[in-house]
């Protein structure tokens, strides 16, 4: 009975910190400087540590996103497009930052070992990430394609869609043509 209770209350906490943002259009920005962790337990600070001509970034608002970021995994998987790709979990608020050691644990429970290099959870900058995109429809994953200077040359929001998966590999075509 404690648990549940406990879990109820936690819950309470992490959705009453939440701020709303409206969705962006963010080709030709620069992704904001922000740090996480891997779930390996490595700092990483984005897009500064990423040295590929393309980097793309999964981004995740709710747990119910991750439906998302697999479609969009398979779907790379499936058209053979191969480029570094990472998951973020991206959670905003004080109260998700006090239970990250709990939370980072649980994905380690349901993500193998050699997966764990590509998840990096950013808690401290949560808000900038979630401000800079948007968060409407918080479900719907962010794909955010970035060139190796942090440029975002593609942008998608909207869910998963075959349309949206090809129009990705168009534009990293476009991109390796010059």
């Amino acid at each position: 009975m404690f648990k549940v209770m406990f879990s109820a209350v936690v819950l309470l906490v992490l959705a009453g910190c939440s701020s709303q943002y409206p969705n962006q259009q963010l080709v030709g920005k620069q992704f904001p400087t922000v740090s996480g962790e891997s779930l390996e337990k490595n700092q990483v600070v984005i897009p500064r540590d990423f040295n590929n001509q393309h980097t793309l970034l999964l981004i995740g608002y709710k747990q119910d996103s991750q439906f998302d970021i697999d479609r969009w995994l398979i779907g790379l998987d499936m058209t053979d497009t191969v480029l570094p790709t990472y998951e973020l979990p991206t959670i905003q608020g004080m109260a998700p930052r006090m239970f990250s050691t709990f939370i980072d644990s649980g994905m380690r429970k349901g993500i193998p070992k050699e997966l764990w290099g590509g998840v990096i959870t950013i808690y401290k900058d949560g808000d900038t990430v979630q401000q800079f995109t948007g968060n409407e429809n918080p479900n719907n994953a962010r794909v955010v394609l970035i060139n190796q200077a942090g440029e975002i040359i593609y942008f998608y929001d909207r869910g998963f869609s075959v349309g949206a998966l090809n129009e990705l590999k168009l534009v990293l075509a476009n991109s390796l043509q010059f």
